[in-house]
Order: C-alpha cells, then structure tokens, then sequence
C-alpha cells in the first residue's frame, strides 16, 4: 500500500523532537537536538515509505525525506514511493550519511538498535560527516497505533488465518506427523491468500504440547493426544498471531477438559483487561491471577502477550515486567498458557484490536475444546 510520506515524515519528526526534549543532555555532553535522522531498520523504513526491498536507508530531516537505496531496486522504489527523492549507491548508509553533510546536517540521530558497532566506527570515519546521535524507538513508538489501512491489512491476515484452519482441521486425525500437518496448515494459508508466514509454524502433540514453541518433528499422533496448534498469515506485510488447543481421536480427560476451562478463562480476563489506557503489567496480572490462584502459576513462565503489525513481536509487550499503557489502536495478542511437563499443555491465543471498550478479537475460530477424528 502506498504510504503518506510527509504524514509519516512529520509524525517521525515530532516524536524525536518530544523524545530528545525528554532526555535531553542525558549521556551528550552538547545537549543540542539533532537535525537530521538516518532510519536504517527496514521495518522502520517501510513503515515511513512502503518500500520493501532488502537495501534501504531513509534520511529525514524537518523539511526532506530521502530514500537510500541501490540499483537493484530502482523500478521498486519508484513504484511504492514516487514522491521521494532517490539515493542510488550499493553502499548505501555511509552514502546517506554523505548526502546528510551535504544537505547541511550538523547532527545527525541513528538509530542505536540497528547500527553497528563496525558501522558506526565507519560513518565517524566519513570526512566531512555529521555527529551521530544514538536513539531508540522512536519510529517504533508510532508504530504501536495502528491506521486504518494496517487494521485492514492485519484484518485480512486473520480472516485468512481462520480460513486455513477452518479447511485443515477436517483433515487431522491419528497417525498424522506433526510436521505433515504443520505443512498442510502452510499450504492452506497460501491458498487462502497469505503472501507468507507469520513464522515458522507450531504444531504439538501429546507431551510436546508442554513446550511453549515446540518444532514440530516426526511424532504422530496419538488417540487421546492435546493439539496445540501456533501460526499466522502474512499478508501485504502485516501479520496474524493465533493458537489453539484440541484433543484428538477420543473424548478428552478430565485434566485436558479443567485445564482448557482454566485457559479459556485466563484469556477471557486478559481480553477483558485490555482496553485503552490499562497498564500493560495489569493486562498480564488479569490473566495470570486466575492461573496462579489455580496453582499453575510456575506452569505460565511467558508473557501474556505483543504487539502484531509488520513484525509478528513488536510493541507493546505485555508482561509482569512491562512498563507503560495499552494505546487506542494497537494491535496485540493475549495468549495464556500451562504446560505440564511429560504430559502436555494448553494455549489460547487471538489477536485483538484495542479499541474504546472491550478489544476486539480479529482471529475468531471457536476457542471451545474440539475433539479432531
């Protein structure tokens, strides 16, 4: 999707200006704001461009964006970012850096989570070169609240989610393989439309499902097996996040039937919590109160959940440790868990839209406990 890049470019600019005038001073002997911003994370510069491809430098400063890129990808850009002006150079960030200088930038922010240590001991290097400010998050915090062209494409992502999974469950019974069915889920994703996967999928069975992020292997299931099932589509570069949990080939125990009651639950509060303005760790502590009162809590050693856009984790991540407020407009997962070692575990997850008032589930298969034939 084409993006609004002075739109982007104004927000981006105001968010280091409001940063820098927060932290100002802090470990800069100088203290003087930064005049431009050399954006090197990729995801970071196709949020503010739309531009995809595997080279790309963004430089901004408060009045021009500029495009760093190689030959490689000229048609490309020109196509998904028409209205910015092109740096076409293989070595691409110390040229941007170069073409800062010429533009008459005296200090210049970076992003300190994506340059090197190499790199960045090479752009110093550059005569002439602007001095380099370190920053963090900055793009990444307007990333957080979503517009309503990425719901649309994360929508889409989890409308296809559910449609896969809704085509293979039919197909599930005893004597499949994890990985046969972990392909079958892959191929049913492409043919509902995902551009990709979200990562690399999970499938669990028996007492694999007491492994959080299980890679699914040779082990057939078995009758009477717990089915934990984690994936997502990727579509126009937005991803979907969802699990869940089923019994296969006979009635489930007693334990299975109590422990997905406790799960179900578990998610119920934690959707609940989730509302504009809720502190991210009592997000997770609705959720994870009720498994801790039901003894499990050493059994739900992972956070309740993320942030989904571009990237499958991004901000805000949800756990006891978070800081920080759940936004209007984020796009999160809840996803509780107990894993019981040696004899299985349960995981419900859904992405949800924060919304004003209840957040709203965009992954919707039945979170009941299905038994598979």
């Amino acid at each position: 999707m084409l993006v609004d890049v002075q739109l982007r470019r104004n927000q981006v600019w105001q968010r280091l200006t409001e940063q820098w005038a927060q932290t100002s001073g802090q470990g800069d002997a100088a203290g003087d704001p930064p005049d431009g911003f050399v954006v090197s994370n990729l995801i970071n510069v196709r949020y503010l461009t739309g531009f995809c491809g595997s080279n790309g430098v963004l430089l901004l400063t408060a009045d021009t964006a500029t495009l760093g890129t190689d030959s490689r990808y000229v048609t490309q850009a020109g196509q998904e970012c028409p209205d910015l002006q092109m740096l076409i150079q293989r070595a691409t960030l110390p040229a941007v850096v170069e073409e800062a200088a010429k533009q008459g930038v005296r200090r210049l922010a970076f992003e300190s989570a994506t340059v090197t240590f190499a790199e960045h001991a090479a752009l110093q290097a550059i005569d002439g070169a602007p001095g380099l400010v370190p920053v963090a998050g900055v793009v990444e915090a307007l990333r957080v609240t979503k517009d309503d062209d990425e719901i649309a494409q994360i929508r889409a992502a989890c409308r296809i989610s559910d449609a896969a999974l809704s085509a293979l469950l039919p197909q599930i019974h005893p004597g499949l393989s994890e990985r046969q069915i972990a392909r079958r889920l892959e191929w049913q994703l492409y043919e509902h439309g995902a551009d990709g996967l979200s990562f690399e999928t999970i499938v669990a069975a028996g007492e694999n499902a007491a492994i959080p992020h299980h890679v699914p292997s040779e082990r057939r299931l078995r009758a009477g097996d717990l089915l934990k099932i984690d994936f997502g589509a990727e579509y126009r570069g937005y991803h979907a996040d969802e699990t869940r949990t089923f019994v296969v080939g006979a009635p489930p125990a007693s334990w299975q039937r109590e422990l997905h009651s406790l799960v179900l639950t578990a998610q119920a509060a934690g959707r609940d919590a989730a509302r504009p303005g809720a502190a991210l760790k009592d997000v997770d502590e609705a959720s994870r109160s009720v498994i801790t009162t039901a003894g499990h809590g050493d059994h739900f050693g992972h956070g309740l959940g993320h942030g989904v856009g571009l990237e499958i984790h991004e901000a805000p991540m949800i756990s006891h440790g978070s800081t920080g407020l759940l936004s209007e407009g984020a796009t999160i997962t809840i996803e509780p868990g107990v894993y019981l070692p040696g004899r299985g575990g349960i995981r419900i997850e859904d992405t949800l839209l924060v919304s004003d008032g209840a957040a709203e589930p965009l992954t919707l298969t039945t979170r009941n406990l299905l038994v598979l034939d």
